[in-house]
């Protein structure tokens, strides 16, 4: 067993906690089983669960177990959120968006070994309950008043839309959750994310009302960057962990283009490097900042967490792109979503020019100004340089997906679509 809060509290993986001083006894007596719930509101996992994840994940390595909760009962309620009402999913949804999340959870944690996790999901006791059976035996624990003074809970009565009785419920099942995981696993530890404080000590108060016995819990922070705005959307919205809804290659640039004030202390968040890899990686930001050698780390490092063996096929088509690598290896589905952000335009092969392509792409104004570039060796076609100014786009061009990558300059990057 090691003592994991130092740890945790060295990557800036704690924001809040109960007693600390018993958490680290609790947790320095032996193994602990914890628990972190995951709601099916989404077909996907995003960043932020990826936190709660590696979180999980740090405390397995060092010997306790885990029970990875999937709400398929709290998913269709929908914990309160600032922004307003959830829109509420039918069954059907949420059972199918609950087995993509159980798998997407799996494969960040062993499940054999003395430290083996479990999958479980609150709909396994939540609908065994009456409505009498919840209010007679749950309800009868809280006191409105307390429950009115959840932040998120104050915050939205207090605005125009208001909350619901459903949303302003499920405090009472997220608590009621960590006394059963306690009555049937001995779980006595609860993770998540620092939102969900309020639901979370509801708990631990419930616990030690019914059981007469103390539990503990332990928030990560709400991860922003150096500037203070939230950390995590891209272009197309929130960083999904699904390769269908965010592609791998999408995944990886976007931890590739991580500022330099923000890239340690992701490292320490997102990946499982060590204090001298990180403080190695520290020293190349400070001292040789243009190599972003800290920014390729994190990015492989967590593609590869998240995506496994595709990062070598993303690591392909960066070089592809930017690097010296063979453009014509890249299968059709990697090179898609290496260029689904770039500049693109139609051309006809055998009848437009590569002048075409550069007038047509908004690279020259005009096919002179074109034919000037190529003639300077400006421009290329799939990372080969072009020599004629009259060249003809031909089939041998055609690249998986009836593409061609045109380049101008080093910077100036599209794809033509052959037709």
């Amino acid at each position: 067993m090691t003592d994991i809060l130092d740890d945790l509290q060295w990557r800036g993986l704690i924001a809040q906690h109960t007693d600390l001083d018993a958490l680290r006894a609790h947790l320095n007596a032996g193994p602990v089983t914890f628990y972190c719930g995951y709601d099916p509101t989404a077909p996907s996992l995003h960043h932020g669960h990826l936190v709660q994840l590696i979180v999980m994940r740090h405390l397995q390595l060092a010997g306790h177990r885990p029970l990875a909760l999937v709400g398929g009962a709290t998913g269709q309620i929908g914990d309160p959120r600032q922004s307003g009402e959830r829109q509420l999913q039918s069954t059907e949804v949420v059972r199918g968006w609950a087995e993509r999340l159980r798998a997407q959870i799996s494969k960040f944690l062993d499940f054999e070994g003395p430290a083996a996790a479990k999958m479980v999901n609150n709909l396994d006791w939540t609908q065994e309950m009456s409505a009498i059976d919840l209010l007679r035996t749950v309800g009868k624990y809280f006191r409105v008043g307390t429950m009115l003074n959840k932040d998120i809970v104050a915050r939205r009565i207090a605005s125009d839309e208001g909350i619901s009785y459903t949303e302003f419920s499920y405090q009472v099942l997220q608590a009621n959750d960590f006394l059963e995981l306690y009555r049937r696993n001995g779980c006595t530890l609860e993770t998540g994310g620092n939102d969900q404080w309020g639901n979370m000590v509801g708990g631990v108060d419930l616990i030690r009302k019914v059981e007469g016995v103390d539990t503990h819990v332990m928030t990560t922070p709400i991860i922003t960057k150096a500037d203070g705005t939230k950390f995590g959307k891209s272009e197309g919205g929130a960083i999904w962990l699904d390769p269908e809804m965010m592609t791998p290659y999408a995944f990886y640039q976007f931890w590739l283009q991580v500022a330099d004030e923000d890239v340690v202390r992701f490292l320490k968040i997102f990946t499982f490097k060590s204090r001298e890899e990180i403080e190695a990686l520290a020293v190349e930001v400070a001292e040789r900042p243009h190599q972003r050698a800290a920014q390729k780390a994190l990015a492989a490092s967590v593609t590869e967490l998240v995506h496994g063996e595709q990062l070598e096929r993303v690591l392909e088509a960066t070089d592809a792109l930017w690097g010296g690598g063979d453009i014509r290896d890249l299968d059709e589905t990697t090179l898609a979503a290496a260029t689904a952000d770039l500049p693109r335009a139609s051309v006809t092969i055998g009848e437009s020019t590569v002048a075409d392509a550069l007038v047509a792409l908004g690279f020259e104004k005009g096919k002179t100004a074109a034919r000037r570039t190529i003639s300077s060796g400006g421009a290329s076609v799939n990372n080969v340089k072009v020599e004629d100014p009259e060249a003809v786009l031909s089939e041998s061009d055609v690249l998986a997906g009836g593409l061609a990558l045109i380049r101008k300059g080093r910077k100036n990057l599209a794809v033509v679509e052959l037709s």
